[in-house]
């Protein structure tokens, strides 16, 4: 399926110089004098005398073989909500053993093409920054035709490979932050970065070395906001320079935010946009769940708890060529006028994270400078991964798309899944993880109030009655791999009692869910907090619960350990119980400090 055209591109505007962002460092960049020669490496009948490339019949691999999944192995679930879910939608199709087929990178390609010449003899050799040429050559296409067909700037955007988003997110500061000394250098050059409420924390932690001031932004159920108290607007409008530089970077993971599972809507994004615009702030969006937004989680739906609509999925003009991408809320890129939106792409959460492999997207400008960083740091993504994905995405033809087979029959997997499998397995791998979101938000429901019972005297007899006291609450998430749950510490009866803070409860209950017979391991919301005052305001009262990782089958029964434990820790009245979970917790607390829960947090 072929995306529609548009007007030509002459008739948008030329993205905006931004070069007055850059670092320095960045800005003095030059291009690598070693790389310029590798394009001419591939010239037929070349005598290479000039570059210092080992033989590759020296290579001790002679091929690469694997067996593949087909690109239906999961089943989608429906674009739209159904009410009530479809049978489809709530039916598991993870199973072992499911049909293959097998691919293999050989020793030398019969193709003479260097775009579509996938072998060992070129992947494991030196090769230029932007990446493996027939794998940059997909992701490129893809990105500008099916992923993005909607970029309102002439020319449209670039891409670089990455080793993966985490790679991605440094480089970009390296970019676009000048480093600060606070025993070398003035206050007033100290910069900024601004991120959502809730953080993913591996950034903030790559970010806060540098000297970067971490400027926190509220958030609600749909993500940052752009008006109001707290807001990005308010934020900016009254910055205090005296802690420095207006911040000139904004970070944030739009679709499936980690760790709350919200879903920026594009009106939402088209006004955060606008304010970025005219305060002149690179927008570093980090998008590893994009592909993971669900439907199923629409507000209309039985037992809704919110009268918010479904995020605004409406793209201008220009289809992408397939109704599931055409689904999805498009990327800030879709409003990207001024050219300032650096998105951030990774195959970790759709092949897997070993791969360490992803790519960013911005406007051609910015991916040079970005170019000139990764030519002195990681060159490219190991040629192994890029060899294997581009066998698996292209065949051994390194064709884009498909060649037809003497029946006209689709070529089976072994002869790559081409553009349209790589969709089919993206929706499919929605399906599989939206069915476990249902699962556990399912059995979450089900944990929402602690139910008591007692008697109430009147002139004739005691009256049994039953209260329903609220301890749980959460929205069903809008995308990604996690549920963001808040526990109701203040209707806990020991903090009735002012025998606890809420803290410290949070901080049992992270315990008390470890021991038997509830054995689950939750992330506490502290450690997605970017400051300490967000730590110290509201973050302890929330954990964040991963629907990904476990088994199938296991997400139910772990999830109503979860409910259980909650239900158990309510009926502790006893102090000196509390008392010893604290005990127990702060014997960890430098594990805690140095990093140990926060690796809770996962890469992007």
């Amino acid at each position: 399926m072929e995306p529609s055209h548009s007007s030509p591109s002459a008739e948008l505007p030329q993205p905006k110089d931004l070069s007055h962002l850059l670092s320095r460092s960045t800005r003095n960049r030059n291009p690598s004098s070693i790389k310029r020669f590798y394009k001419y490496f591939s010239i037929p009948g070349i005598g290479q005398l000039a570059g210092g490339l080992p033989n590759p019949s020296y290579f001790p691999y002679d091929n690469f073989e694997a067996n593949v999944a087909l690109p239906n192995r999961w089943q989608p679930t429906p674009l739209e909500p159904v009410d009530p879910p479809s049978k489809d939608a709530s039916t598991s199709t993870s199973k072992r053993g499911q049909p293959s087929a097998r691919i293999e990178v050989p020793m030398v390609s019969r193709a003479t093409e260097p775009a579509k010449k996938i072998d060992l003899t070129s992947a494991l050799q030196y090769g230029t920054a932007q990446g493996y040429l027939p794998l940059q050559n997909l992701i490129r296409q893809f990105t500008r035709e099916n992923l993005h067909p909607n970029v309102p700037y002439a020319g449209g955007p670039d891409i670089i490979l990455t080793v993966g988003a985490t790679d991605g997110f440094a480089k970009a500061i390296q970019a676009f932050q000048n480093e600060w000394s606070a025993e070398k250098d003035p206050l007033e050059e100290k910069e900024g970065l601004l991120v959502e409420q809730f953080a993913y924390m591996n950034a903030i932690q790559a970010a806060r070395p540098r000297g970067m001031n971490i400027v926190p932004v509220k958030m609600d159920d749909e993500g940052i906001i752009a008006e109001g108290q707290g807001g990005l607007q308010d934020v900016l409008e009254k910055w205090d320079t005296k802690q420095g530089k207006r911040p000139h970077l904004m970070y944030t993971v739009a679709c499936g935010q980690n760790p709350t599972g919200s879903v920026l809507s594009l009106s939402r994004k088209k006004a955060l946009y606008d304010i970025c615009s005219k305060y002149d702030i690179i927008i570093i969006e980090d998008e590893p769940y994009w592909f993971l937004q669900y439907p199923s989680s629409h507000p209309k739906r039985p037992n809704a708890t919110t009268e918010t609509t479904l995020p605004d999925t409406t793209a201008p003009t220009k289809s992408s060529g397939y109704p599931y991408l055409d689904s999805l809320v498009p990327s800030y890129l879709a409003v990207d006028t001024d050219g300032r939106v650096v998105r951030l792409d990774t195959f970790s959460k759709t092949i897997a994270p070993g791969c360490r492999m992803g790519w960013i997207t911005a406007q051609p400008a910015l991916i040079e400078r970005l170019l000139r960083i990764t030519e002195t740091s990681t060159q490219q993504p190991s040629g192994f991964v890029q060899s294997l994905v581009a066998e698996l995405l292209l065949g051994p033809s390194g064709t884009i798309t498909p060649e037809p087979t003497k029946h006209g029959k689709r070529p089976d997997a072994s002869q790559g899944w081409h553009i349209s499998g790589w969709v089919r397995w993206l929706e499919g791998l929605r399906g599989a993880y939206e069915r476990r979101m249902q699962l556990m938000c399912s059995v979450l429901d089900t944990g929402r109030h602690h139910v008591k019972s007692g008697t109430t005297p009147s002139l004739d007899a005691d009256w049994g009655v039953v209260t329903k006291v609220p301890i749980l609450s959460f929205q069903r998430p809008m995308g990604g791999m996690f549920v963001w749950i808040e526990v109701l510490f203040a209707n806990h009866p020991l903090f009735r009692a002012g025998e606890f803070t809420g803290p410290e409860l949070a901080t049992a209950l992270w315990v008390f869910w470890t021991r038997v017979p509830y054995l689950v391991l939750a992330s506490p919301g502290t450690i997605f907090a970017p400051t300490q005052e967000v730590e110290a305001a509201d973050a302890w009262r929330f954990f964040r619960l991963c629907f990904a990782a476990c088994e199938e089958v296991e997400v139910e029964g772990l999830s109503r350990r979860v409910v259980s434990g909650l239900e158990a820790f309510w009926m502790v009245r006893r102090r000196e119980v509390v008392e010893k979970l604290l005990d127990e917790a702060n014997e960890e607390s430098v594990e805690m400090e140095t990093g140990g829960v926060t690796s809770l947090a996962g890469p992007c």
